[in-house]
């Protein structure tokens, strides 16, 4: 991998800018695509789907990968994108092309082949059409299940359907990090929809996320399109336009991370961001009213993803209501921990990992 797989082409660039200038415009056409599939996508339910969520550099591209290899599943794809609103039309278009793609490693130097067929984060494009605070992090960012957006709902669900419809298959699962603190609102569309939150021991997650910000940071000197293109489809996870994901009603936690980062204290800092969320994620699982969405939900270490691949495999697929295929021969073989870089820190950032983090992993076993 080096820096010129952040390359995006003039054309790609262009055309990419033109449908985000004229959302409203896509948006009317995925209406018209909806209305005219009409009957079709009201005969076709959307069953239990699946999200995948975590902090990036979690495990949830590797996780998304098994799960999309299902035969009962689609997902979105790279190709998706920018055409994400008119996803029957686009796909129906596609499918007509040759698919003759050599898989080459992803952005992020860590050992993913992809083709422009790969499961990808896609859906992002649609939240951020319909809420604008999404990634503001002196907002709010968490949709809970009070939350109420009619349109969104309407698109949304119809979207999904069209999906299912022109993949012929039963069931839907995205990757969507920022679905970690939606997933309320998530059950409350979908009373049925399994959740898998995978969770990463801090002192090697936290390594990953330096590492990819360090690279996602030096793409954007050399190839600026890049930036753009990233915005457009809604990762804001590292490099020049990283933004924190907020789940609180104040920006102070928030404020406190970003200080840090600003300050040089980049291990702090991250390790700060690892205990709000996932101490976010363990606080909202605990309440009392939350009995629904414990039960909806996995956590997923991906220590035991890689140590223990089978008996944590089926366990997902379990939790997911999947049958498993070949799945269970097929992935085990290929799940590993990293051996492509390793968390080197010094005993200040050791330190500094252990007290940020410490009371939070141990809610999630980690000792």
């Amino acid at each position: 991998m080096d820096d010129a797989s952040f390359h995006v082409p003039l054309g790609r660039h262009l055309l990419s800018g033109m449908v985000q200038a004229t959302r409203p415009v896509w948006r009317g056409l995925g209406n018209l695509e909806s209305k005219i599939l009409r009957e079709k996508i009201d005969r076709t339910p959307v069953d239990r789907p699946i999200y995948i969520s975590g902090i990036a550099r979690a495990g949830t591209t590797v996780l998304t990968e098994i799960i999309a290899s299902h035969p009962d599943v689609v997902t979105h794809q790279y190709r998706d994108f920018p055409f994400l609103f008119i996803p029957y039309w686009w796909r129906q278009s596609l499918d007509k092309s040759p698919h003759n793609e050599t898989p080459t490693e992803r952005a992020h130097g860590d050992r993913l082949m992809v083709t422009t067929r790969s499961p990808e984060a896609m859906e992002e494009v649609l939240w951020m059409t319909f809420f604008d605070h999404l990634h503001d992090p002196a907002s709010c960012n968490a949709l809970d299940a009070r939350m109420t957006n009619l349109r969104f709902e309407a698109f949304y669900r119809d979207h999904l359907r069209k999906l299912l419809l022109i993949s012929g298959r039963a069931r839907y699962a995205a990757k969507g990090n920022y679905n970690l603190t939606r997933c309320a609102y998530l059950l409350r569309m979908f009373p049925d929809a399994r959740f898998v939150i995978v969770i990463r021991s801090p002192r090697e997650h936290i390594a990953s996320l330096m590492k990819q910000h360090q690279i996602f940071t030096r793409a954007a000197g050399k190839y600026p399109r890049s930036v753009a293109h990233l915005r457009r489809v809604g990762h804001f996870e590292f490099g020049a336009h990283r933004r924190c994901i907020n789940p609180f009603s104040d920006g102070q936690a928030v404020e406190s991370i970003e200080t840090l980062w600003s300050t040089g204290q980049q291990v702090r800092g991250w390790a700060r961001y690892w205990a709000m969320l996932y101490g976010w994620l363990a606080d909202t699982l605990d309440k009392p009213d939350s009995a629904s969405l414990r039960a909806a939900t996995l956590v997923l270490r991906y220590e035991d993803l890689c140590d223990k691949p089978v008996d944590t495999l089926k366990t997902c697929l379990d939790h997911c209501r999947l049958g498993h295929a070949d799945l269970l021969e097929r992935w085990p073989p290929q799940l590993t921990r990293p051996t492509y870089y390793e968390a080197k820190y010094l005993p200040e950032e050791e330190q500094a990992i252990e007290e940020e983090t410490r009371s939070v992993a141990a809610r999630f076993g980690y000792r």
